[in-house]
């Protein structure tokens, strides 16, 4: 034995607690990157999203919705005048008689059919009138329709 005075590496065991973990870990990282390598596995975030969005295109295929669905339905000409008071009674007021915006209830410069209603509340048009598709979304915006059609009987 040497007593030196200078620690020395006494050949010491590492605690079996540290060493399962050290174990556990190397086979995690292994499962790992064999699962969710897309060059091992196949499997990638990018996929799932392109299936999901080829089954949202069938699902919007298969049941085509026209502007004019709602039109006469009472309790979407009710839900759509709630949010023509919300979004568009600001510009146009509550009743569609016109105010910043033009007034609803007459022909209008771009169409007053409900294609073309339905395109110009989506998309917005030149010189005033934002587009909402996004913010309000196709429903939302098919009962606003049956409620300015509904202004016009």
């Amino acid at each position: 034995m040497n007593d030196s005075g200078i620690p020395q590496e006494g050949h010491n065991k590492i605690p079996i607690g540290w060493l399962a973990f050290f174990v556990g870990m190397i086979i995690f990282i292994v499962v790992y990157v064999v699962r969710f390598t897309p060059a091992i596995s196949g499997w990638s975030f990018y996929n799932i999203h392109e299936e999901e969005m080829k089954a949202a295109e069938k699902a919007a295929a298969s049941a085509p919705a026209s502007p004019g669905k709602y039109i006469g339905q009472a309790d979407a000409i009710a839900e759509g005048k709630t949010e023509f008071e919300t979004s568009c009674a600001a510009c146009h007021m509550a009743d569609a008689s016109g105010g910043i915006g033009p007034s609803l209830k007459v022909a209008l410069k771009y169409g007053s059919s409900p294609d073309k209603l339905f395109e110009s509340i989506a998309a917005g048009r030149p010189n005033g009138m934002p587009p909402f598709g996004q913010q309000l979304g196709n429903d939302k915006i098919y009962k606003i329709v049956a409620f300015i059609e509904s202004l016009r009987k």
